[in-house]
Formats: C-alpha cells, sequence, structure tokens
C-alpha cells in the first residue's frame, strides 16, 4: 500500500506569534566553534521570520525554547499561542509540556512519518 500525496495546505496564523514552527536539526558530522553539533530552529507563520539557536545537546531544547520565548514577548509584547513541532523526544518531555501549559501555549504535534505537515521548519533545515 502507498501512500497518498500530500495536498492539503495548512492554515496560516493571522497573526504574529499566532503560530511558531520548531524542529531540532543534529549532530551535525562537524562541530561548530564551540562545540556545537546541533541547533533548533523557530520560525513564526505570520511573517516566516526565523531564529536559529546553537546548542551543544538536544536536551537544551527547552532552555533554547525559553530563551526564545522571552526575547520575543519582551520585543513584541505579545504571547506565543501556539508551537508545532514534530514529535522527537525534546519536545515530549514533561518539562517541556509544563512550561507549554503554565504559559498557555498550545503544542500541536504532527503526525508520525508526515514531514510535510510542518514543512516550515523542514524546508529551512
Amino acid at each position: 500500500m502507498t501512500k497518498a500525496p500530500f495536498s492539503g495546505k495548512g492554515e496560516r496564523a493571522s497573526d504574529l506569534l499566532g503560530l511558531i514552527h520548531s524542529d531540532v536539526c543534529g549532530p551535525m558530522n562537524t562541530q561548530a566553534r564551540g562545540g556545537f553539533q546541533y541547533f533548533i530552529t523557530f520560525t513564526d507563520d505570520f511573517r516566516r521570520y526565523g531564529y536559529i539557536y546553537l546548542m551543544r545537546h538536544k536536551s537544551e531544547a527547552l532552555e533554547r525554547f525559553r530563551e526564545f520565548k522571552n526575547e520575543l514577548q519582551n520585543q513584541h509584547c505579545k504571547s506565543i499561542k501556539a508551537l508545532r513541532s514534530d514529535r522527537g523526544g525534546e519536545y515530549l518531555s514533561q518539562y517541556f509540556d509544563e512550561l507549554l501549559k503554565e504559559c498557555g501555549i498550545v503544542s500541536q504535534l504532527t503526525p508520525l512519518g508526515t514531514p510535510q505537515w510542518n514543512g516550515v521548519f523542514e524546508r529551512r533545515n
């Protein structure tokens, strides 16, 4: 049985910080200066403006998200409404879930084996 081609178009956010796309990429074959092997991307769906944070370990994803959230909310005086990510372990931790609930951010996880559902970050990576 073959998978049908993806033909759907996702809804775009109608406001700044309405939807943030995120993905962790790595480990890279070559380390960057400072021992960085991973990076995490955050893309605002409304503006399609992206942010990249370097990481030494995947486990730093929660701290980089916290840093990103604080930076954007201070700059724009708005809060993040939803975070769309794949089902990577860094997004499924209890600590990440607690932070999202505490801040009132809706977690949108893409279905397994369907990277096209979060094509924004897949194309960026």
